[in-house]
């Protein structure tokens, strides 16, 4: 092992695991050294439009928590958003990451990680 030296470091993007999503979908990318002021910002502006219906965040690592924290403050600051595909994505360095749906209108129930309003 001692005539190996690293290179770099690749990292592929996470493909998201919803489908028929309409084009021009607002994807907030939750780093570790983001700002849940700034995030929230952005993004609640962007919820009170009647043109915007959805938003996806998307965070892995050690942004995950964070992720899920910027979910909760839209939930509780946009009423009856319903949530749904808690998922996570595992790589070969076992990084957890996690991307969640808020929509205005009315999800599949029967979609994978559905959570209902309120729950």
């Amino acid at each position: 092992m001692e005539n190996y030296k690293k290179a770099k470091i690749v990292e592929k993007p996470c493909p998201l695991p919803f489908t028929d999503l309409p084009p021009g979908i607002i994807e907030m990318k939750v780093k570790d050294g983001s700002k849940i002021r700034n995030l929230m910002g952005y993004a609640i502006s962007k919820m009170e439009l009647d043109s915007v219906r959805q938003i996806i965040f998307t965070g892995s690592g050690k942004a995950v928590s964070k992720t899920i924290t910027c979910v909760e403050i839209m939930k509780r600051r946009l009423k009856d958003v319903p949530e749904a595909g808690l998922d996570a994505l595992t790589v070969k360095r076992n990084i957890p990451a996690i991307c969640i749906l808020l929509s205005k209108d009315a999800l599949d129930p029967q979609e994978p990680g559905y959570q209902a309003p309120g729950s």
